[in-house]
């Protein structure tokens, strides 16, 4: 015993101390193997930590572990004395971690004496022989006494083992969180994709000291996997021009549950930019986010089996920040790229409202141009509110951009909104914007017209056509350049400019209760009236060959002459549809045009002199004021005898039509 004691106490590691033992016991007690197992910390299985064995044991691994309840290595432990195991082949086929490994080709018996120190646990030492004889009780008082002396020096070793461990987990632990926090504070600071990478993968290198970090992007256009970093150290740098690939389906779901996997060395001959590295091991990781794939993160090493389950874990954490940094640079790039698209589509719309609407397309020579274009110039940089009055046609919306163009705000937005063109239920959310679920497909926040012109211009076409129910809100937008979206109770102000145009007559639709009358004050600060084309008679010729020069050029053709009698015949047109309808006509004339004069249908345009001989705006006036007289007349009865429908001749519904098609209200009668 003295002997165990000091070759215990002398021994480096477990195994030694097993080698003394059967060296020194063997020559006492019949033994042909002595192996040492351990009770997990919670109790649940048991390890073989240590084995000195006779070539019968040499399928056995060392780490094997095995239950705890249930084996005869368990019971040793649970009753603590020791245990006689007659057929050691019976004991390991039950256990089926161990049937596959001990295949013993003679009969074996144990005994297992349990390890315990201060009344705790530690495992159990196991004798086995192919003598088949059993132990003295001298025999037995020995084994126990060496399990005794084993178990202090397994305390020791334990002690020693769970130290070092202890100090290998936290350096472990300590190194896995900078590389974390490392590529944290990369990523958080970089928008640039190929910076992200290239920092990703100089950190990624000092941690797992691989051999390669790349990094695959998907086209989502392509569906394609497209390298966009490939890192090899050693002064090979970033290669580029690496050959795209098809991404499989396996890829793809794996990326959309971000999984991930060590790939074989099958799998590393599929990558093209590999095989002249001789790569052996490879750990990939999919970047991607709840939204969708992004593409891979490869971890490569020349050493094979360099990557275990830990630093796949670890590359995990990494590619989620990874994917989040990436996520956010490829929104920044969309970002700025639709901001510089929007850019160039303004810069490029601005300059083509200018060539189309600037100051001097306002064609013509005439008093009565001459006298709006006085007015333009003495408004437009007041920033008051102008009201815009004139026919269909008579370019309402030209004189209106005319005005932004010469006034302060001219860098600003000009923003439209016809609101004849709207239906009424949506004008209030075109104006004014809307919340997300405000109404029924309100699917996100949208801002109106009124937010978007900020500090710019808004032009409200048709104002006459607005509701009564929005009329109100327009009024307090107007007074008090403040609104709230619809579905929110944030008021958000502004500064806009109000230019507003209306064919109606706003004070005959007030007289009905048609427009308020204090809204029709606050748009009427400065009223302009623009005169139909057939009271500038002398501007048609002008805008006559300004429409064949600007519109024959954009189809390509070369008109150098307009027949005198063509120009007669569209000088003395009734032209009801005004300029509109003029560049319409002459936009159609080039169409039929095959040579270099102007060949424009005149018998068309007879018949339109004809039908519009007279304006119809004063034959409408003529008959609502005959249905109004009739009305007085009869004392306000539509029908019966000596109604207004008996007076005028009319049937009852046809009166009717025609009091609601021209806007007769009791207020009038």
């Amino acid at each position: 015993m003295l002997e165990v004691s000091s070759a215990i106490a002398s021994q480096p590691s477990l195994k030694a101390v097993l080698q003394s033992l059967r060296r020194l016991l063997s020559s006492v007690v019949a033994f042909d193997s002595v192996s040492l197992s351990l009770l997990s910390d919670n109790g649940n299985s048991v390890r073989l930590i240590a084995f000195d064995r006779s070539p019968e044991f040499h399928q056995v691994e060392i780490g094997t572990e095995v239950p705890h309840l249930g084996t005869a290595v368990g019971r040793a432990i649970d009753e603590q004395k020791p245990i006689y195991v007659p057929d050691l082949q019976a004991e390991l086929s039950r256990i089926p971690q161990l049937a596959s490994q001990a295949k013993l080709r003679t009969p074996h018996s144990a005994y297992i004496f349990p390890i315990s120190i201060s009344g705790k646990k530690l495992g159990a030492l196991t004798f086995a022989t192919a003598q088949g004889e059993q132990f003295s009780p001298d025999d037995m008082e020995l084994m126990i006494s060496v399990a005794s002396h084993v178990a202090i020096a397994l305390e020791g070793a334990v002690a020693t083992d769970a130290a070092e461990l202890y100090q290998r987990q936290l350096a472990h632990e300590r190194d896995r969180l900078r590389l974390l926090l490392e590529i944290n504070n990369q990523v958080v600071t970089q928008l640039d994709i190929n910076e992200l990478f290239r920092s990703a993968s100089s950190s990624i290198r000092k941690y797992f000291a691989n051999d390669f970090t790349g990094f695959w992007l998907i086209d989502k256009h392509s569906n394609r996997l497209e390298c966009a970093v490939l890192d090899f150290p050693g002064g090979k740098g970033f290669l580029a021009d690496i050959p795209a690939r098809e991404v499989t389906d396996q890829e793809l779901e794996k990326m959309r549950t971000r999984t991930p996997e060590i790939r074989s060395e099958q799998d590393i001959e599929k990558l093209q930019p590999l095989k002249d590295e001789s790569i052996a091991a490879l750990a990939i990781a999919p970047l991607g986010t709840p939204n969708g794939p992004l593409g891979l993160l490869a971890m490569g090493s020349k050493r094979p089996n360099n990557f275990g389950q830990e630093d796949l874990d670890i590359l995990s954490q990494i590619s989620a920040q990874i994917s989040l940094a990436l996520d956010n640079a490829l929104a920044y790039g969309r970002l700025s790229a639709s901001k510089n698209r929007l850019e160039d589509e303004r810069l490029y719309l601005e300059s083509e409202i200018r060539a189309e609407y600037n100051f001097e397309d306002l064609v013509g020579k005439s008093a009565a141009l001459r006298k709006v274009l006085d007015q333009i110039e003495i408004v437009a940089p007041t920033g008051s509110t102008v009201l815009l009055h004139g026919e269909t046609g008579t370019g309402k919306e030209l004189i209106a951009r005319a005005v932004h163009n010469l006034s302060p705000r001219r860098d600003r937005t000009f923003v439209r909104l016809n609101c004849a063109a709207i239906p009424s239920g949506l004008v209030e959310s075109e104006l004014f914007g809307h919340e997300k679920g405000a109404f029924t497909g309100a699917l996100m926040q949208k801002r109106g017209r009124f937010e978007i012109a900020d500090r710019g211009t808004l032009f409200l076409d048709e104002i006459g056509d607005i509701s009564l129910e929005l009329q109100p809100k327009l009024l307090r937008a107007l007074q008090e350049h403040e609104f709230e979206r619809l579905g929110s109770n944030k008021t958000i102000h502004v500064d806009v400019r109000l230019i507003a145009a209306t064919h109606r007559d706003l004070s005959l639709m007030i007289r009905s209760n048609q427009f308020r009358e204090d809204l029709f004050y606050r748009l009427n600060v400065f009223p302009i009236e623009i005169p139909p084309l057939r009271e500038r008679r002398e501007d048609i010729p002008l805008l006559v060959h300004y429409f064949v020069s600007r519109l024959s050029g954009r189809m390509q053709k070369r008109i150098k002459s307009i027949p005198t009698r063509a120009m007669d015949a569209l000088t003395n047109a009734a032209w009801p549809g005004n300029v509109r309808e003029l560049e319409n006509f002459i936009e159609r004339a080039i169409i039929l045009t095959q040579g270099d004069e102007l060949n424009a249908p005149l018998t068309e345009l007879k018949k339109s002199s004809v039908r519009y001989a007279s304006p119809v705006s004063t034959f409408q006036e003529a008959e609502r004021q005959a249905i109004i007289d009739a009305l007085k007349a009869a004392s306000g009865r539509i029908s019966g005898p000596g109604g207004a429908s008996e007076r005028l001749g009319l049937k009852r519904t046809t009166l009717q039509h025609k009091m609601r098609r021209l806007n007769v209200t009791k207020a009038d009668y």
